[in-house]
């Protein structure tokens, strides 16, 4: 996937009833920059997705960059009121750790709300324990800034959209595969089926 591409593909995967300005704002710059005669290299736009980051585990401790170290990692940011792409994405996620097999003790699934005025550690410790979900999920939360600093490190869009009386979140819907260094290795599709996902995360570990 071209750099162009890929970027464009973080910006279309989101879960709107429709775009802000400023998403759509971002998405011509971002292609226009992408057609100049500087695109970055694809080595380049892979070093530019993730870095560090200081969040909060379920458990209430602070955690960093760090915990993706060791194993391939399938990050997704998401909310726990999310209605259905979220927990759709995660029970996907589960599917495919199975389909896994002996490999999955290999990688983890890490979710990142975007959402922390609602989604603390305890509610992210409930909302992960479903049934479906991957086992051993990693759930991570923080201030408004600590997640405002993570969505930009790792390129997410995300905005809160009132809705009466509450409100929903639009943001970005894709799987980040990071490799054992805590590297982004590439976007994982999440409409895909169990088994397609399962696959390029196995191919991306016979690679690596």
């Amino acid at each position: 996937m071209t750099p162009k591409l890929f970027y464009r593909y973080l910006f279309l995967k989101i879960y709107p009833r429709s775009l802000s300005r400023l998403a759509l704002a971002s998405l011509v710059l971002i292609g226009a920059a992408a057609c100049g005669p500087k695109t970055p290299s694809p080595v380049q736009t892979a070093a530019a997705i993730g870095g560090d980051f200081q969040l909060t585990n379920t458990a209430g401790r602070r955690v960093d960059q760090s915990l993706l170290r060791g194993k391939w990692s399938a990050v997704f940011f998401g909310y726990t009121y999310c209605p259905d792409v979220c927990p759709t994405t995660l029970t996907t996620l589960g599917q495919a750790m199975i389909k896994l097999a002996d490999k999955a003790a290999r990688a983890q699934v890490v979710f990142i709300t975007v959402d922390p005025a609602r989604d603390t550690s305890a509610q992210l410790k409930t909302y992960l324990a479903g049934a479906s979900f991957p086992k051993g999920v990693i759930g991570l939360t923080g201030s408004a800034a600590d997640i405002a600093a993570v969505a930009r490190a790792y390129r997410v869009y995300y905005k809160k959209v009132p809705d009466g009386a509450t409100y929903s979140m639009d943001h970005t819907a894709v799987i980040y595969l990071m490799d054992p260094r805590g590297r982004f290795v590439a976007p994982v599709d999440p409409s895909q089926s169990p088994a397609d996902v399962a696959d390029q995360i196995a191919k991306a570990m016979t690679a690596g």
